[in-house]
């Protein structure tokens, strides 16, 4: 699994890479797996070398917020500053395809930002990616009509994935933006006429 690690986190240095391959623990994790919920105390920053892993936030009611999906070559900003600071987690992050994590110990982190360039590089710039996604997210459902939402949260899905089919339901869809099932079929419906979809059972093609 580490043998990947050159080429998912290109600009890591080689001594980080020894580093990383010494100290970090492998962990293979299928799809459905909740890796962090809120109110735990977050033990390890992850690093993703395969598959896919959902962020979001839970309400009292149990809808989700779908805020960002971490894929190979990233990590979870969040949890890195929960973790620094030892404060539990105040989001959720679930599996959804089968995945192959690289997990560093807390107390490497601190030792690494002053040790290693490249890791306080890697730091800044997850940080600084997740905040202008998490904004785009707000900006989205502060400004946007649920039409264009349901727009936006297809697209974002297809460049998390590199792929035209999403394997949703209508109700899981309607579960991350906080609406009902028959807002988002409805809208669907009106996708699939303007041709921007194709809806099939419990796949929904995008063809632009």
């Amino acid at each position: 699994m580490q043998n990947n690690l050159p080429i998912l986190f290109p600009n890591f240095s080689s001594s980080l890479i020894q580093e990383i391959e010494k100290n970090a623990v492998n962990q293979e994790v299928v799809s459905g797996t909740t890796l962090m919920r809120t109110g735990e105390y977050i033990k390890s920053t992850v690093l993703i070398t395969k598959g896919k892993i959902k962020v979001y936030r839970e309400g009292e009611d149990g809808g989700e917020f779908l805020m960002y999906y971490l894929q190979p070559g990233q990590a979870c900003a969040l949890s890195m500053i929960c973790a620094t600071k030892n404060e539990k987690s105040q989001i959720m992050a679930k599996v959804v395809e089968d995945s192959e994590l690289v997990m560093v110990p807390l107390k490497l982190m601190d030792k690494w930002m002053m040790e290693h360039r490249s890791w306080y590089e890697f730091v800044i710039e997850t940080y600084r990616n997740r905040f202008e996604e998490v904004l785009e997210v707000v900006d989205n459902i502060a400004f946007r009509s649920m039409d264009e939402r349901l727009e936006f949260y297809l697209k974002r899905h297809k460049e998390a994935c590199g792929c035209k089919e999403v394997n949703l339901s209508h109700q899981e869809i309607a579960t991350e933006l906080n609406t009902s099932r028959e807002v988002v079929s409805r809208l669907l419906k009106k996708m699939e006429q303007r041709g921007l979809v194709k809806l099939n059972r419990n796949q929904i093609e995008l063809l632009t």
